[in-house]
């Protein structure tokens, strides 16, 4: 068993709250699952699709009547995975008469980056050889 010593998020001064980098201090269990929620959202090709048309459009947003043509699938699915964005936190909406304007939320592509990237110039950690290969 190592000797290691694990940060847990939110109990530690120089961390981070708000945003962890996954790649220098372990998540605790509710960040965990947070997490997980928007990676389910970004794990469908169709959501992914979705997600890169909203934040590419020029002007920042883009009504779903110009979304729902791209794709060979019922205006209801197409509106299901929007939902689920949104719920992820990922994009937002509103409604303007019969037709709904969807635009990225920047704060949380921020945050999934921050989470995601290593400190620069920072090396990775040394790699230790398996128990069983070191005889």
């Amino acid at each position: 068993m190592s000797n290691q010593e694990f940060v847990v998020l939110g109990q530690d001064d120089a961390a981070d709250g708000c945003c962890p980098a996954l790649l220098t201090t372990p998540l605790d269990e509710g960040q965990a699952v947070e997490l997980a929620k928007v990676f389910k959202a970004l794990g469908d090709p169709v959501r992914l699709r979705l997600l890169s048309m909203i934040a590419s459009r020029a002007g920042g947003e883009v009504c779903v009547c110009d979304l729902t043509p791209a794709f060979d699938l019922s205006q209801p699915t197409i509106s299901h995975h929007l939902k689920l964005l949104r719920q992820a936190g990922l994009i937002d909406c509103e409604r303007r008469g019969t037709w709904v304007y969807y635009w990225l939320v920047p704060a949380m592509t921020d945050r999934l980056a921050a989470i995601l990237t290593r400190p620069a110039g920072e090396p990775l950690p040394e790699r230790t050889a398996p128990a069983a290969a070191a005889s």
